[in-house]
């Protein structure tokens, strides 16, 4: 397919440019103008072109949200190296089976924030570790950049050099590094501008970690001259205060973090009206409890669909988010321009209208492959489409609107349950602040519906409430045959249930994939 011919660092390199004077980042007791990120990258990448990382090293990167971290990844990549970002929230063994899966000789870790995974990191051999701020390990890559002098930034990749190895949040079995290239990284930038409803010009608060979807949205904010205020952490009083504060037009979130918002006491003293685009995604979302978000916070929601292997693909824009239109608030919107999307069978046929099929995906951004991987690969992108494993269905105007992961659908009885379908219903009775739904091993029917509830506190609402409010809803093939009601649902690193481990605790020993 073809592309533009950019890499990602002339896109940052031409964004920073533009607007010398301005604040390009701001944090809690700091920030920096564009001029500032510029000469910060250019005194990096002569650090890293002196420690040996060019073209096709990888670079490892483990880091709260901080704009030197930020600045280190834009180096590499203009040195033409590959960064893989380890998620903040991950375990250990996390980040060593990322870094021995992707081959990286380089680290760049927050000592800081990381000190006591770090000292552990620094002591693998083979791995040259650059830290942001000192520490007793590693090279001090602020210190060695101030003591490398000025120096001017310069793009020495190629558009078809590898860019970033992002890795899939693991909630079916080990996590997969999915190589993308400078074209396609630009891709993803540029389908963000032409489609999603970005303040003319943004103040973005990245209050999800940046190394990964939260920060999708930084170039696209550079190359409207905004500015990104980076949080290190999600608090959500912090988070309000700091709308307020600042005046923070557009922001990110993942639906448990909207949860958490609407659920805390002071979003109802707080002042967001300068809020003019939230995001949310990542995972799948309660009409209700969006519902109540758009009521309670005002019209500024926007729903973005995509995955580690191809972002963006839909963008649900505010206007469709209208209580006059309720039934819009269940899609996850229309594909973005420059991708082709079909819903297919699993030979690869298109479906027959009004049905339900799986979500294909042709485009730009769409990952080159899974690193290593070429069984897997081929397998995703077979009959030249991506498969993305949702299934969803379309409506006349173009919405897609998906029923269910492909893994999550629960055949029982011989009868197909989306169990997305079951947990609206679940979430939009008013004691429910979050519900799961799996299936579990029956004697009888081979797999069952099981729904795992978390009530808001002090409130209440019997197991046989749900499985009737269901039954009514859905019919008795959908209604749960157990419920079980928990204090908290377990979420993966990127904020999503998950729902492997919650299938682990009854497929022990059994042999449904619990992927």
């Amino acid at each position: 397919m073809q592309h533009s011919g950019l890499t990602v660092g002339t896109q940052v390199l031409r964004a920073l440019a533009r607007h010398p004077g301005r604040p390009a980042f701001t944090w809690d007791g700091g920030e920096m103008s564009y001029r500032g990120a510029a000469e910060l990258i250019g005194r990096i990448q002569k650090v890293f072109l002196a420690h040996g990382l060019g073209r096709g090293v990888r670079v490892a990167v483990l880091s709260a949200n901080r704009v030197d971290s930020w600045c280190a990844s834009v180096a590499a990549h203009l040195c033409g190296a590959t960064t893989t970002s380890l998620h903040p929230k991950g375990s250990f063994s996390d980040h060593v089976y990322q870094l021995e899966d992707s081959g990286a000789a380089a680290l760049v870790i927050d000592a800081q924030t990381f000190s006591e995974v770090g000292g552990q990191l620094s002591a693998r051999e083979n791995l040259k570790v650059f830290t942001l701020g000192a520490s007793g390990w590693g090279i001090d890559l602020n210190a060695a950049a101030l003591k490398a002098g000025a120096a001017t930034a310069r793009d020495l990749a190629h558009p078809d050099d590898v860019a970033t190895l992002n890795y899939t949040g693991g909630t079916t079995g080990k996590a997969k590094g999915i190589v993308r290239r400078h074209h396609g990284t630009v891709a993803i930038a540029n389908a963000i501008l032409a489609d999603f409803d970005l303040p003319r010009r943004p103040y973005y608060l990245a209050v999800a970690p940046v190394s990964h979807v939260s920060g999708t949205k930084v170039l696209p904010t550079l190359m409207r001259g905004g500015c990104i205020h980076l949080a290190r952490t999600f608090d959500p009083g912090q988070v309000l205060a700091t709308i307020e504060q600042r005046r923070i037009n557009a922001m990110l979130v993942v639906p448990t973090m909207l949860y958490t918002l609407l659920d805390e006491p002071k979003l109802a003293r707080a002042d967001v009206s300068s809020l003019e685009l939230l995001l949310y995604g990542a995972a799948p979302i309660s009409p209700a409890r969006l519902a109540e978000g758009v009521e309670r916070i005002g019209p500024v929601f926007a729903q973005l669909y995509g995955q580690t292997e191809c972002h963006p693909i839909a963008f649900l824009p505010k206007e469709d988010h209208d209580p006059l239109a309720p039934h819009l608030l269940a899609a996850c919107g229309f594909p973005v321009s420059q991708n082709a999307i079909a819903l297919l069978d699993d030979e690869g046929r298109p479906i027959p209208a009004g049905e339900a099929g799986e979500i294909c995906v042709r485009g730009p951004n769409v990952m080159a492959g899974y690193w290593n991987r070429p069984e897997e690969t081929a397998e995703a992108l077979k009959f030249g489409w991506l498969h993305t494993g949702d299934i969803a269905r379309s409506d006349d105007e173009g919405r897609l609107y998906i029923v269910d992961r492909k893994k999550d659908m629960i055949i029982t009885g011989g009868f197909n349950v989306f169990t997305r379908a079951v947990e609206d219903v679940l979430m939009s009775n008013s004691a429910v602040s979050l519900a799961a739904v799996i299936a579990t091993p029956d004697a009888r029917w081979g797999e069952t519906v099981t729904a795992i509830v978390v009530r808001h506190p002090g409130a209440h609402v019997s197991a046989e409430t749900l499985i009737q409010e269901v039954k009514a809803s859905k019919g008795a093939a959908h209604a749960p045959k157990r419920v079980e009601f928990v204090d908290a649902l377990p979420v993966t690193s990127l904020g999503k249930i998950d729902k492997k481990a919650l299938r682990a605790k009854y497929w022990a020993g059994r042999s449904r994939d619990i992927g």
